[in-house]
């Protein structure tokens, strides 16, 4: 059972403070229409300093990314799949899999030359709220070539980039939010001093992929994956940490990987949870009465236990770029429904298999919901 443990009061020293910006929605240029799609779950969870608004808030923070994806199939027809890519694929799953009564809210800095389609895309999202944290920034978006060297491994090609947050100017943005979830497609989207001031001053429970964290720096070729310099202070950042199995092993190899990943929870996370690709997911939460080191400071994750949750089902064919993305939204979306860890871990592993039979997250919002009965 997920459940909170007593949250702090929200921080108010000054490495707390940041200045309040004045924001309006939607921004000049842009229309929207308003679409809703509620989803049932069976229980939701009561944050200790949600606000008294009916809707709770769930933050998405990451970075759009238009992807050329190269599968085996695609190098075998000498034609690559285009699509958005990226945080889009947290957006969609967020959307389909949110607790009743929760919206998403997009935290993205966007290159002013993809800046209006990614709008277009959020206006095909159910539960989307306030746009204000979509902030267009002068670089040129990310746009990442991704070539697969076999059904699930690839390697990774970026051009363009936006920058990262500064705590000064993501403060204002996740204040009032009742969860986060932060997913590191460039690497970059906040340097550890910014984390660390996050961990220190965000009062709600959050969860991080920390996927390209483990990749080294851009270059020309592929960029390579690395063991994550002060891995250590990375995990005490946040309350669950999700990373899939290679990158496990570059901080400890575990005797197999389908152990639990209990020796991270020594760092700080609460929860820590390790995909695997067609074998499903290990994971491993501290027990109810376990201090907790890190700058969390209070527990917000009480559930305790560990194992291993074999696939939905053993998938042989589909496009697996962006399931890890769908994975975590759809588990941490769980979690915040209610479900205990397994029970999220499960559902994250259907959702995951679902998204296999759609390429690239346009239009997986509704591919999701069309097919909610094989996941929810």
């Amino acid at each position: 059972m997920f459940q909170p443990a007593g949250l702090p009061a929200r921080n108010q020293s000054a490495p707390c403070r940041s200045r309040l910006i004045s924001r309006t929605f939607p921004p000049p240029g842009f229309t929207t229409h308003s679409r809703t799609h509620a989803l049932t779950h069976s229980r939701t969870l009561a944050l200790s300093h949600s606000r008294t608004h009916p809707v709770k808030r769930l933050g998405i923070l990451g970075t759009f990314v238009w992807d050329t994806c190269w599968t085996l199939a695609d190098q075998a027809a000498g034609r690559a799949f285009e699509s958005w890519g990226g945080m889009a694929y947290s957006l969609a799953s967020a959307a389909a899999t949110r607790p009743e009564g929760w919206e998403i809210v997009p935290i993205a800095h966007v290159g002013a030359d993809l800046l209006g389609r990614a709008h277009a895309y959020l206006d095909t999202l159910g539960g989307v709220g306030p746009r204000t944290a979509v902030v267009p920034v002068d670089q040129p978006n990310n746009r990442v070539e991704l070539v697969y060297t076999d059904e699930h491994n690839r390697g990774e090609q970026m051009r363009g980039g936006v920058r990262g947050w500064t705590w000064d100017e993501l403060a204002p943005h996740v204040a009032g939010l009742d969860a986060l979830l932060v997913n590191f497609f460039s690497g970059w989207e906040m340097d550890l001093a910014s984390a660390e001031r996050l961990a220190r001053c965000f009062p709600g429970p959050v969860y991080a992929d920390f996927h390209s964290l483990f990749l080294g720096p851009p270059r020309d070729g592929p960029r390579l994956p690395r063991r994550l310099p002060d891995w250590e202070r990375w995990l005490g950042c946040f309350d669950v940490v999700q990373m899939n199995e290679e990158e496990r092993a570059l901080i400890a190899p575990p005797p197999s990987p389908t152990d639990p990943p209990a020796e991270l929870l020594a760092y700080g996370p609460d929860a820590a949870l390790v995909t695997l690709g067609p074998r499903g997911a290990a994971f491993a939460a501290r027990g109810g009465d376990e201090a907790r080191p890190g700058l969390r400071g209070e527990r917000r994750i009480t559930a305790a236990g560990a194992g291993h949750v074999p696939a939905h089902h053993r998938v042989t064919s589909g496009d697996p770029t962006g399931s890890g993305d769908v994975w975590g939204a759809a588990a941490w979306c769980g979690l915040l429904g209610g479900l205990g860890l397994r029970a999220a871990v499960e559902r994250a592993n259907a959702a995951a298999v679902v998204k296999m039979e759609h390429r690239g997250a346009t239009a997986l919002y509704e591919h999701l919901v069309a097919r909610r009965e094989a996941w929810a």
